[in-house]
Formats: structure tokens, C-alpha cells, sequence
């Protein structure tokens, strides 16, 4: 039986999609608040060695805009810093069923993690 663990936060639309969509399949899920606890630095390794740093960041989020961070220029170790403090600038959720991984709003990729 596949577990699939889910990062996100309980505000984001998508966050609760995706735990939806797996509860519907009957798909044992796994649901990391983000903002309870922080992803460990090896969990966001593994995404941001995907899907590079600039490509989790949400960056039409409002506390993105609100923060001006579009003009800053930052080291990937800052920004990391930031994503700890701030999940609301990642694009969430991060959907992690064994090797594959996906980010953001993606059926197509969760479908085939529940098909492997």
C-alpha cells in the first residue's frame, strides 16, 4: 500500500486538494504542517535538487509580493533561511511517495505516484 506524505499548510487551497485527492483514493496520507514544523534540510534538498530553488518558490504568492522580494538579491542559503521562516512562498504542496515527488497542484503526477 502506498503512504504518500504531504507538505504544506492548512490555509493553502492546493495543500488541501491534494490531502483530498489521496483520502479519496484511500491512499494513506501523511500531512507535515509546515507551519508546526519545517521540512528537514534533506526533505528540501531533495526538491530543490528537482525542481531548483527559484522553482519553489510561488512567486505571485501575497507573501512574496507584500515582502518585495522580487527585487532582493539573495544566496540560495538566505533564501533557504526565508522558506524556513515563511512557507507561504513556496509553491505548495511538496507530495513525496517514495522516489517521486511532485510540487504545487499536479493530478497527473499524483496519479501516477498511486499507479507505481
Amino acid at each position: 500500500m502506498t503512504t504518500v506524505q504531504i507538505f504544506g499548510i492548512k490555509s493553502s487551497q492546493a495543500a488541501r486538494a491534494a490531502e483530498r485527492f489521496f483520502k479519496e483514493r484511500r491512499i494513506t496520507v501523511q500531512y507535515c504542517d509546515l507551519q508546526k514544523k519545517a521540512m528537514s534540510p534533506g526533505e528540501i534538498r531533495r526538491f530543490v535538487e528537482r525542481f531548483t530553488l527559484p522553482g519553489l518558490l510561488d512567486t505571485e504568492s501575497k507573501a512574496y509580493v507584500d515582502g518585495g522580494l522580487k527585487y532582493m538579491k539573495m544566496s540560495d542559503a538566505e533564501w533557504l533561511a526565508k522558506l524556513e521562516n515563511n512557507p507561504q512562498l513556496l509553491r505548495l504542496p511538496f507530495v513525496r511517495a517514495g522516489n517521486r515527488i511532485s510540487i504545487g497542484r499536479d493530478e497527473e503526477a499524483w496519479k501516477a505516484m498511486i499507479s507505481a
